[in-house]
């Protein structure tokens, strides 16, 4: 009774634990990590329409991201209207060493991919062979001393192999491979919009200490002049040496500066020519003084929750996550049994006419069920290896999207901060402008000291200075909240740069 009860239960249970070993060694699924999003960035309010196509203040259009990192990038340097840094960023594209080597670690990881994949289909080989060979009389089963000729053997054969994926681990180790090569392309994206990025704010850099140069070289001109006036009144006797000493002391100080900006500005080309792919020796960038901060664009941020698809460095993190997940399945289908299934056919003859006799054939067809026993918990420990492997993508998921809330804000931050100190020092340059030249005229008619005069001067000089500071330093925050929104969109789809470059280097 018993036994006829176990014999009508056992073909019931046989479709539910096959079922239970599927999914004891399968990936398990992957459920995106949730991370901290906020409804908006601190520096600014999220806007109705977040998804609406949005205007700068100079007539460029930008849309804030949507999902998901693959969509076109826009060239976003040309919101800048500056036809010198289009023609520059282009140049890095084509020819800096550093994206060379992204685009071909995405190559590389594509092909593993594509080996991944090809454990999907049968593998199929052919063989063509010749021997010559003399068996021993012992082997020929003949008398010991008979005589055994050498004999000639050829052969062909078509052979074919296949892993059935009864467990998962093909599938497995395909997806992780997709998550892998996913990864290093979001990479790619990464190390671009960083270059791009890096150009814009060298190039930015550099026409700001132009900039700074020149208004440097204007403080030499006025000291050189001062120094002229002051010395013929000194040989007249209208004033004493100790005037003339400070306006010495002036010049050289003044241009002691100009020369420090000199080795800024030469240090600031030479990393611009090895963003292009070029010598530093035989890169020289003409001078071109940033003189105006109005024109650059406005930027909107967007909402918090569309960064976590526009940047690329969040995009390879994702795809890290998701490779890591399917590598555990990998690691617990090889506790279970491997089946593969092969195949070979051909003929053998002693003569190459022979091998392709019907008489001549020989085939061969196998399965072998084969899986570990003892294995010393080396299986067991690779999966919780991979577990562990899996938890660590996810905390660097997590660290990339905090980093990036951060940098956003900080920009969005130096944006606003910028704004109101440029304000505030050109209402002090108009000031400073002023006053200078009213001390110049008190001193010209004898009602004002010579002191007075160098004050004025040189806080205009401090002044102005610091307002061609600010406007490299607000052309550079641009750029740098650019970057860390992950890039400008392509609103009408278009394929930009970016992706062009991406096709044409892989």
């Amino acid at each position: 009774m018993t036994s006829m009860i176990a014999r009508g239960v056992a073909p019931k249970l046989a479709p539910l634990l096959a079922a239970l070993l599927l999914t004891a060694c399968a990936a398990p699924r992957f459920e995106q990590p949730s991370v901290a999003t906020p409804a908006a960035f601190k520096e600014t309010q999220a806007a109705p329409g977040a998804n609406a196509v949005r205007s700068a203040a100079d007539g460029t259009t930008w849309k804030v991201g949507q999902p998901a990192e693959s969509q076109p990038r826009g060239e976003w340097w040309r919101a800048f209207h500056d036809g010198s840094l289009d023609a520059l960023i282009a140049e890095a594209t084509a020819n800096n060493q550093s994206l060379t080597v992204a685009a071909a670690r995405v190559k590389q990881a594509r092909a593993i991919a594509g080996i991944a994949e090809s454990d999907r289909i049968p593998q199929v080989g052919v063989g063509i062979g010749a021997q010559r060979a003399r068996l021993s009389p012992l082997e020929a089963q003949l008398p010991a001393g008979s005589p055994v000729a050498a004999t000639n053997t050829y052969q062909a054969q078509l052979s074919a192999s296949y892993e059935v994926d009864l467990f998962g681990r093909v599938s497995s180790n395909v997806a992780a491979a997709r998550g892998d090569a996913g990864a290093v392309e979001a990479t790619y994206r990464s190390v671009l919009l960083s270059l791009q990025a890096d150009v814009a704010q060298t190039y930015f850099r550099l026409r700001a200490l132009d900039a700074e140069l020149d208004t440097v070289n204007q403080t030499v001109k006025l000291r050189e002049e001062s120094v002229r006036v002051t010395g013929r009144r000194f040989e007249l006797g209208d004033i004493g040496e100790f005037d003339l000493s400070r306006a010495k002391t002036e010049l050289s100080t003044a241009r002691a500066e100009a020369i420090g900006l000199q080795r800024q500005r030469a240090t600031a080309e030479h990393a611009l020519a090895v963003l292009l792919g070029k010598p530093a020796s035989s890169f020289s960038a003409p001078a071109a003084p940033l003189v105006d901060a109005a024109a650059l664009p406005v930027i909107p941020a967007g909402l918090p929750s569309a960064l976590l698809e526009r940047r690329p460095d969040i995009a390879s993190a994702q795809r890290t996550m998701e490779a890591a997940n399917a590598r555990i399945g990998v690691a617990r289908s090889a506790m279970f049994p491997a089946l593969n299934i092969s195949a070979a056919g051909g003929g053998v003859g002693t003569s190459m006419a022979e091998v392709f006799k019907w008489s001549s054939r020989s085939w061969l067809l196998g399965a072998a069920l084969s899986m570990p026993l003892i294995d010393g918990g080396r299986n067991r420990n690779n999966v919780v290896r991979s577990e562990a492997a899996l938890e660590e993508a996810v905390g660097s998921y997590r660290q990339s999207v905090l980093t990036a809330f951060a940098e956003v804000e900080d920009n969005l931050a130096g944006l606003r901060i910028l704004a109101g100190q440029s304000a505030e020092i050109e209402a002090a340059v108009v000031s400073a402008r002023r006053s200078a030249d009213l001390a110049q005229k008190l001193y010209d008619a004898g009602r004002g000291s010579y002191l007075e005069l160098l004050d004025a001067q040189r806080n205009l000089a401090v002044v102005e200075r610091n307002a061609v500071q600010l406007r490299g330093d607000r052309a550079i925050t641009t750029v740098a909240l650019i970057r860390a929104l992950g890039g400008g969109w392509d609103a009408g789809g278009t394929a930009s740069r970016a992706d062009d470059t991406a096709q044409a280097r892989n």
